[in-house]
């Protein structure tokens, strides 16, 4: 702790509390921003590959009707598989959020909204790069199904065919907005309760904020009252009380 100013009378001296020592980065907070969004990015298009392979196909048929006409439709429980799809699509990119997050917290320097706005901005270009390469994946794994090129004729009404995941829930331009939005907001809110967690206001970032208080000099005085009669040099020396009679 260290003082600065004079103390005169009763006023106020601003005390300098010591906070931890924060060493500045190598790379500056644009360079650690571009960083995240890069880093996001990559790891959008690692998670729509991953999911290309893990996503399971739903079994389908095309059947012709005594009207001519083509119907499609799902073998036993295999409609359930257009859900899990996209559950693990969103799941997927939300456990990337949290790991992102949390690794950009550890960036102790850079610390701050910039920080938050990359890992925001990042996560919704990691949700598009993982749905588009996703669905470009399984189209080329599993093809388009074409209810007018199936092969059915009166003689063999029903045609097998197998059909690629979904990456949305929906076609809707709210559902799609959801899923780009999610791993963004899980981001954000990581970091948020990363910083409700820490005792510093500037985050433990750089460059730090020196802790400023003002502080009464008299509260360091002893207000202990004395009681009796204080003896000084003019009332002479003691006198024994002790000394013996002649």
């Amino acid at each position: 702790m260290s003082l600065s100013g004079e103390e005169q009378g009763g006023q106020m001296s601003v005390v300098e509390m010591p906070l931890d020592e924060v060493s500045p980065s190598r790379v500056s907070r644009r360079t650690a921003v571009i960083r995240v969004f890069v880093g996001l990015l990559v790891a959008g298009v690692v998670v729509g590959a991953v999911w290309a392979w893990l996503a399971p196909p739903i079994q389908a048929v095309v059947a012709l009707t005594r009207s001519g006409d083509r119907i499609r439709g799902y073998l036993g429980d295999e409609s359930d598989h257009l859900f899990l799809g996209a559950f693990l699509m969103v799941a997927m990119l939300g456990a990337v959020a949290v790991v992102a997050s949390t690794l950009a917290w550890q960036w102790r320097a850079h610390r701050g909204p910039g920080m938050v706005g990359a890992l925001a901005v990042g996560g919704m270009a990691a949700a598009g790069a993982a749905t588009g390469v996703g669905a470009a994946l399984v189209r080329w794994r599993y093809g388009v199904i074409d209810l007018a090129a199936a092969p059915v004729t009166p003689e063999h009404r029903v045609h097998y065919v197998i059909e690629a995941p979904a990456v949305f829930f929906g076609h809707s331009p709210l559902e799609i907005a959801m899923t780009i939005l999610l791993p963004a907001g899980v981001a954000a809110l990581i970091f948020a309760l990363c910083a409700l967690a820490t005792k510093r206001d500037d985050l433990g970032a750089w460059p730090p904020i020196v802790s400023v208080r003002a502080v009464d000099p008299a509260q360091f005085v002893d207000p202990t009252p004395v009681s009796g009669p204080v003896s000084t040099v003019a009332d002479g020396p003691p006198v024994d009380p002790s000394a013996p009679s002649r």
